[in-house]
C-alpha cells in the first residue's frame, strides 16, 4: 500500500485510517462506571476506578473520560492489562485532587499464576502532563512470567462534541511511522518499536492535524524499564518476577500543540517531582489563607475538601488565575460563575475577587458583535479555546451570552473593595466599571430593566443563571416567549447602582453618585409594582416579552433577599414561601416548586437543588434576621455534603424529599468539583458568623453571630481585612454564640453586636 506521506516538524506521519491499529487489547465493559477526577490548572482527568480510560459502545465521543486541556481530548483510551485481562480492583481514591491511586491484583493467569498473588499500584499525577507509576509486586513463593500491558489512543475531539455537538467536518488523525518496524511474523500481528539513542526514553507519538492547521500530539515517554515492544498504540512488557520482588514501570504524557506545551504550567521530569511541586504549591496557597476549624471533624473535612478544591479550580488565563466554573464540562473562565465563586470566597482568599475582576476587565466587550454576542462594556459567559472555538464553530471566543455577569461584575468590585481597600485595583478598574455600568444603562433604556434575548444563532436561548432551554415556565408549566427581564438580575442592577454610588461619592465624582442613587431608588420602586403577584403574595420569576408575569414559584426571587431591591414586607414573604414544603425538600431549597406542572425532581433547573442557589438564600434571610430559619438551611445543605464522595458539594442534586431513610438523590452528570458548590461552603460560614467588613473605614462588624446546633467551636485564623490580619474564635452555648478576637496584626477596629 502507498502511504500518503506527512512531514510536519522534521517527523513522518500518515494518516491514522490508511495505519489501521490492530484490536488487541480487551475492550472495557461499557456499563457506567464511578469516575474519578483529578483537575490541576488547565487540565483535567476523568478514568473509571481503575484508573483507565475507555470507549463507550460506540467510537466514544460520548463518554466524559480522558485527559483533556484546553477543550480537547488529549487522552481518549488509557487501559491496563495483565496478559490481555483486566485486573481485580481492590481500592482506588482520587482523594487529594491531583492525584489518584490505585490498588489491584491479577486474576487466575492460566495454570501459570494462581490468582491474587501479584500487587498492582497505580499512581497517576497532573502538573503540566499526566505521569503515571505502576508498581508490580509477586507475593507468590515462586517466580512467575506474564505480561502487562498499557493501551492508548488519542481522539483529540472537542469537548463540545463530547457534550454532543454534532460537526460536518474533523481535521486528521495521524501516526508517526516507525524509525525500526519489526517485520511481523506469521502469528502475529505487525508489532513496533520505537527505538530511540542509547540512554534516551522510548517515545510513542499520537497526533492530530486539526481544521486549523495546528499539529496535537500526545507524547508518551517511558521512564522505567523501557517496553519490550509495541503492538499498535499498546505498549507491552514482557515481566520475570522472583518470589517477592517488585518492579516499577512508569512514563509521562506532553500535551503539544505546534510543538509547544498546551498547558500553561511547565511539566516536570517525572511523577515524583510532579507530586512535590503539587504539594509545595498547595501548601504554600493555604498557608496565606483564611484557616476555618471547628470542634466537629466532620465539619472540618467539608472545610477542608472545599479549601482543596478552591485550590484545585484555580486556573490560569493570561498573568491571573480565576475559578474554572466546573469539572468536566465547564472547566474554563466563566462570567457569571467565576464571579459569584469569587464573591462567596473573599473570606477565604480576597486575591481570587482581584484576578477575577482583572481577568474578566481584561475580556470586557469593545465592539458589536452578533455572533458572539459582544457588546462595549459587557462581561463575558464563557471562553473556550479547543478546535471547533479556533474554527468559529461556536461563538466562545469569548462569548458574551450573559445577562447577569456585568452587573455581578460590578457588585464584586465593590465587595472586594470593602474587603481590601484595595486603592490601587479601584483606580486600575474603575474606567471598566464605568464602562459596565453604561453597558447596563443602555440596556436598560427600553423597558427600565435588564432583559436579554438570543442574538447568535449558536448562542443561548436562556441567559441567566437558569440557562437550560427549559426552564423559564409560567405557573402552567408553559414555556415563556420574547425578551425574558428575569427578577434576581434586576436585584444586581440595583445593588450595583447602589455600591456604586458609594465609591462614586469617595472618588469626587457627586455627578454619577446621585444619578445612580436615584436609578436605584426608581428601579425599586417600579420592581416592586410590576414583578410582585399580588395573587400568590411572591415575586414572579421573570417578565415575558409583553411585559407579562413569567408567575411560576421558583428560588430565583432568594437571590434578591439580602441586595436591598424588596421592600421589607415583600422580602419577608418571599422568604417564608421559600421555606414551604413544595420548595424546602429537606436539604434544600428546590429550583422550582414541587406543585408547578413542569416540576421534574431530575430537571436540571426545574426542580433540582443548587447548593449555590441555596447559600445565596441563606445569606438573605440571615440578612433579614431570620437567624434560625438560615441556619436550618445551612443544616441541610451540610447534611447534603457528608453523604458525598469526599464531602464534596455537587453542582446540583435530584429535588426528591429527604425522608428518616433516605440520602440526597445524586444528578447524574453534575460537575464535581464545582466553583460555585464549593463556594457555597464558605458562604455559608460567612452567613454563620456574619461578617460586615468595611476596610476603607479601617473597621469589621459581626452582628450576632450564630453557631448551628452541630458545631460549639469555629475558629477562623489568618482572616485578612484591609491590612489586618485576624484570628477570630466563636463559642456556642446554648442559643447563644459569643465572639472573641484571640489575635490581631494591625489596626483595624473590630465591633461585635449582640
Amino acid at each position: 500500500m502507498t502511504l500518503d506521506i506527512i512531514e510536519l516538524d522534521g517527523r513522518k506521519f500518515a494518516p491514522a485510517d490508511q495505519l489501521p491499529l490492530p484490536d488487541w487489547a480487551c475492550v472495557l465493559n461499557d456499563r457506567p462506571q464511578p469516575v474519578l477526577t483529578l483537575k490541576d490548572d488547565d487540565m483535567f482527568l476523568l478514568t473509571d476506578t481503575f484508573g483507565n480510560i475507555g470507549g463507550s459502545a460506540d467510537d466514544g465521543r460520548n463518554s466524559s473520560m480522558g485527559l483533556f486541556c484546553n477543550d480537547t481530548r488529549f487522552l481518549s483510551r488509557l487501559e491496563l492489562q495483565i496478559d490481555g485481562r483486566s485486573p481485580i480492583l481492590l481500592s482506588s481514591t482520587a482523594e487529594k485532587g491531583f492525584a489518584l491511586s490505585v490498588l489491584c491484583t491479577n486474576p487466575r493467569l492460566d495454570e501459570k499464576v494462581s490468582a491474587e498473588n501479584i500487587g498492582i499500584k497505580r499512581e497517576l499525577v497532573l502538573n503540566g502532563g499526566l505521569f503515571e507509576e505502576i508498581e508490580i509486586s509477586n507475593y507468590s513463593t515462586e517466580a512467575v512470567s506474564f505480561e502487562l500491558s498499557v493501551s492508548f489512543d488519542a481522539d483529540f475531539i472537542d469537548l463540545f462534541e463530547v457534550r454532543g455537538f454534532d460537526r460536518t467536518q474533523r481535521g486528521q488523525l495521524l501516526r508517526q511511522l516507525p524509525d525500526h518496524p519489526i517485520e511481523p511474523s506469521a502469528e502475529s500481528e505487525p508489532r513496533f518499536a520505537l527505538r530511540v539513542s542509547e540512554g534516551m526514553p522510548v517515545e510513542l507519538v499520537l497526533a492530530y492535524l486539526g481544521l486549523d492547521n495546528a499539529l496535537l500530539e500526545s507524547r508518551i515517554q517511558f521512564l522505567h524499564h523501557q517496553p519490550d515492544c509495541f503492538k499498535g498504540y499498546t505498549a507491552i512488557w514482557q515481566l520475570q518476577l522472583e518470589s517477592h520482588e517488585t518492579k516499577i514501570l512508569s512514563y509521562r504524557l506532553q500535551m503539544l500543540s505546534n510543538g509547544r506545551s498546551v498547558s500553561n504550567v511547565d511539566a516536570p521530569r517525572t511523577l515524583g517531582q510532579a507530586k512535590a511541586a503539587e504539594v509545595m504549591e498547595e501548601h504554600t496557597w493555604q498557608q496565606q489563607v483564611t484557616q476555618i476549624r471547628s470542634d466537629k471533624t466532620t465539619f472540618n473535612r467539608v472545610i477542608e475538601r472545599a479549601e482543596q478544591d478552591v485550590y484545585l479550580l484555580r486556573q490560569t488565563f493570561g498573568k491571573g488565575k480565576a475559578l474554572s466554573a466546573g469539572v468536566p464540562w465547564f472547566s474554563t473562565l466563566f462570567g457569571r460563575d467565576s464571579i459569584i465563586a469569587a464573591s462567596q470566597t473573599l473570606l477565604l482568599d480576597p486575591q481570587i475577587a482581584r484576578e477575577t475582576l482583572t481577568i474578566l476587565a481584561h475580556y470586557q466587550g469593545k465592539v458589536e458583535d452578533e455572533w458572539r454576542e459582544e457588546q462595549p462594556g459587557k462581561i463575558l459567559h464563557e471562553i473556550r479555546f479547543g478546535e471547533m472555538a479556533r474554527c468559529q464553530e461556536i461563538p466562545h471566543t469569548p462569548y458574551y451570552g450573559t445577562v447577569d455577569a456585568t452587573p455581578l461584575w460590578l457588585m464584586l468590585y465593590a465587595e472586594y473593595f470593602a474587603w481590601t481597600a484595595d486603592y490601587e485595583t479601584l483606580d486600575l478598574l474603575w474606567d471598566n466599571a464605568i464602562a459596565a455600568m453604561d453597558w447596563c444603562d443602555r440596556n436598560l433604556k427600553e423597558t427600565g430593566y435588564l432583559s436579554y434575548a438570543r442574538k447568535s444563532k449558536r448562542g443561548l436561548d436562556n441567559q441567566g443563571w437558569k440557562d437550560s432551554s427549559n426552564c423559564i415556565v409560567n405557573r402552567k408549566g408553559q414555556l415563556a416567549l420574547g425578551a425574558i427581564t428575569l427578577c434576581e438580575v434586576q436585584g444586581y442592577v440595583y445593588a450595583a447602582k447602589v455600591r456604586l454610588s458609594q465609591i462614586a461619592r469617595m472618588k469626587k465624582r457627586i455627578d454619577l453618585a446621585d444619578r445612580w442613587e436615584e436609578e436605584a431608588r426608581d428601579l425599586k420602586v417600579r420592581f416592586n409594582r410590576d414583578f410582585w403577584m399580588d395573587d400568590q403574595d411572591f415575586c414572579a420569576l421573570a417578565l415575558d416579552g409583553d411585559g407579562k408575569h413569567v408567575d411560576s414559584i421558583t428560588s430565583n426571587p432568594g437571590h434578591c433577599l439580602n441586595l436591598g431591591i424588596f421592600t421589607p414586607e415583600r422580602a419577608y414573604s418571599v422568604a417564608e414561601r421559600l421555606r414551604a414544603p413544595d420548595m424546602f425538600n429537606g436539604w434544600g431549597i428546590r429550583t422550582l416548586s414541587k406543585s408547578s406542572p413542569a416540576y421534574n425532581p431530575m430537571g436540571y433547573h426545574i426542580g433540582s437543588v443548587w447548593p449555590h442557589d441555596n447559600a445565596m438564600v441563606a445569606i438573605g434571610l440571615r440578612s433579614l434576621g431570620l437567624v434560625d430559619q438560615a441556619l436550618e438551611l445551612c443544616e441541610g445543605l451540610l447534611d447534603m455534603t457528608r453523604y458525598q464522595a469526599y464531602q464534596r458539594p455537587p453542582e446540583l442534586f435530584c429535588g426528591y424529599d429527604r425522608t428518616d431513610d433516605n440520602e440526597p438523590v445524586q444528578y447524574p452528570v453534575a460537575c464535581s468539583p464545582q466553583a460555585w458548590a464549593t463556594g457555597s461552603i464558605f458562604q455559608l460560614v460567612h452567613m454563620i458568623v456574619n461578617l460586615v467588613p468595611d476596610a476603607p473605614s479601617n473597621y469589621l462588624r459581626i452582628i450576632d453571630p450564630a453557631l448551628p446546633e452541630s458545631i460549639n467551636y469555629l475558629g477562623l485564623q489568618n482572616l485578612r481585612v484591609g491590612s489586618t490580619l485576624l484570628d477570630l474564635e466563636f463559642e456556642r452555648s446554648g442559643s447563644s454564640t459569643a465572639c472573641r478576637v484571640s489575635k490581631k496584626r494591625g489596626n483595624l477596629r473590630v465591633v461585635i453586636e449582640a
